[in-house]
């Protein structure tokens, strides 16, 4: 019997080939600011801590569902924060992380060899990483008239994008959603991003301006790691047509695929209170502000980043050139092309640094 490992199905794993550049950048003076991963930094909110602690004696196993509790907050934040009224409790389905979700979607909705599954040209690794782990085709695309008449079974759209920062408006939503319908693909939204507007409104896949009303073939994945300061929790969910959650809960349930209470318990937390994200947000917004006018200080161009927690920057060269140049100074950011052909020219700047770190990033540049 021959086996071939999944491993080896898969393209290799993106930041490791930063070794050298981190070890470069670690060498100043001044120690390394890691402006690579969007990893936040900042402390959990008291109130989201306290409701993890709160269960911390629970012996027995979670709901894969998540409790009602949990679902209620998820429905009512959407509401709340993005205007999204009518979205079921049913509706939603705790994840464990939206990494994890959006790298299983394709092969827990059945897709597979056959299948093609459609991704922005500029986009998040793990789109086309779960796309191969369920065997289908990969096909970057930013606009409906790319894909041509191929057969299409999934559709991601990403706004605000990782990397790029670019905000998708109602329209271009409306018009993949009723290409998609046409078709009968199931159109995936990752919306991680989606609160952290600065230049533009980032809109929702769920919006009622783009489902006409009706939550059919449609999914988001809202994730707390960014607005929430959640990454090292796992907390996500998934959110939409509730056939479709109904689905995922079911194979979800085969596949032991639960999140742990206490962390179902400060996802209900912290969907249930605004003020932790709007102070998250404003230091958000303050980096942003700093690092931007560093980075055009220093001669470069930045493209998009009209929201999410990255700069999407070019010195106009090969971006694996302007990655030396930044470790030159300490800094270490992440090459354009991690996220396909089209980044070739470009890094990705992120903000979730300290503000200390921040600051020594711009008296650098």
């Amino acid at each position: 019997m021959t086996r071939t490992p999944v491993a080896r199905t898969l393209p290799d794993f993106p930041w490791d080939s930063l070794a050298d550049a981190t070890a470069r950048a670690a060498a100043h003076e001044g120690g390394l600011v890691d402006l690579s991963v969007g990893t936040p930094v900042d402390p959990v909110a008291p109130v989201i801590r306290e409701a993890l602690a709160s269960v911390a004696d629970r012996p027995g196993y979670p709901t894969t569902a998540g409790t009602p509790e949990l679902r209620a907050a998820a429905s009512a934040a959407l509401e709340r924060r993005y205007g999204l009224a009518g979205i079921p409790a049913d509706a939603v389905l705790p994840v464990i992380g939206s990494k994890e979700a959006i790298a299983w979607l394709p092969r827990l909705l059945g897709f597979g060899i056959g299948d093609t599954v459609v991704i922005p040209e500029l986009a998040y690794p793990t789109y086309e990483v779960g796309a191969l782990l369920a065997g289908a085709r990969v096909l970057r695309a930013d606009g409906t008239a790319q894909v041509g008449p191929a057969p299409v079974s999934m559709v991601y759209v990403n706004s605000p994008s990782n990397p790029t920062g670019k905000v998708l408006g109602v329209d271009h939503l409306r018009k993949v959603v009723d290409w998609a319908r046409q078709r009968g693909a199931i159109v995936v939204s990752d919306e991680c991003y989606l609160g952290l507007g600065w230049d533009a409104e980032p809109v929702s896949i769920l919006d009622p301006r783009v489902t006409g009303g009706s939550l059919d073939g449609l999914l988001a994945v809202h994730s707390l790691s960014k607005t929430s300061s959640l990454a090292s929790y796992r907390a996500a969910f998934i959110a939409g047509d509730p056939g479709l959650v109904a689905e995922l809960l079911a194979v979800r349930k085969h596949a032991g695929m639960m999140v742990p209470l206490p962390i179902q318990a400060a996802m209900t937390a912290a969907l249930s209170e605004d003020e932790h994200e709007r102070i998250q947000r404003e230091r958000y917004g303050r980096r942003r502000a700093i690092l931007k006018e560093a980075v055009l200080g220093a001669g470069l161009r930045i493209d998009d980043s009209e929201a999410g927690l990255y700069l999407w920057a070019t010195r106009g060269e090969p971006c694996r050139d302007t990655v030396d140049w930044f470790a030159e100074r300490g800094i270490l950011v992440a090459p354009g092309e991690f996220y396909g052909p089209r980044g070739g020219e470009h890094v990705r700047i992120a903000l979730t640094a300290s503000d200390e770190r921040i600051e020594a990033a711009a008296a650098r540049l």
